[in-house]
């Protein structure tokens, strides 16, 4: 329903912020690391979205960036990790220290984010691992993003396909522009399936 809302930040809040756009000042949850990645107040910024709706209410949650997003809605699909709980986490621990983490399986650095016991660490370790790729590791991640997500959808690991993307996008270097994303596309399925 909502991708990302952009105008004045009115106000930055510890645990989100408040954006005017058009004469409504919109009222966001956030990480308490994106919240502060925020323009100061006055300038115009962007906020990647999400809307929680339940029966007796609607929140906003926001994001610096689309990734940050997937790592929200990556979290939800833990068992025992709802909206507040996600914002928590990401709160208590970078990006990169959480990629890190569910790759190596990190138990102790997931125990020590404030709020986040073994149990749920656990959860998170088995349920994630693959998924959370960022593009600090990878360059070709926001160009392949929706390759990838597809390759997902087949039911390949997010990590191993953004992997064959890669190796696929080296070899076809020669392909005409209009046809390497399917090029790319057929070539990963190839790498994966070998």
């Amino acid at each position: 329903m909502f991708n990302r809302i952009s105008g004045v930040i009115s106000e930055k809040l510890e645990g989100g912020a408040r954006i005017l756009t058009g004469g409504i000042e919109w009222d966001v949850i956030m990480p308490v690391n994106d919240a502060r990645e925020l323009p100061p107040e006055g300038s115009n910024g962007t906020v990647f979205c999400w809307l929680h709706h339940k029966e007796d209410q609607m929140r906003l949650f926001g994001f610096a960036s689309a990734l940050r997003r997937d790592t929200f809605l990556e979290l939800l699909k833990v068992e025992g990790v709802g909206p507040k709980a996600a914002v928590k986490i990401m709160g208590g621990i970078s990006q990169n220290d959480l990629e890190n983490a569910l790759e190596t399986g990190d138990l102790a650095r997931l125990t020590a984010v404030p709020g986040l016991g073994k149990k749920t660490a656990q959860k998170m370790l088995l349920a994630l691992k693959g998924k959370i790729v960022s593009g600090g590791k990878n360059d070709s991640v926001s160009r392949f993003n929706e390759l990838a997500e597809a390759l997902v959808q087949m039911g390949y690991d997010k990590k191993l396909a953004l992997d064959a993307l890669n190796q696929a996008a080296r070899a076809s270097s020669e392909t005409p522009a209009g046809e390497k994303e399917s090029v790319i596309f057929r070539e990963a399925i190839l790498y994966l399936s070998s």
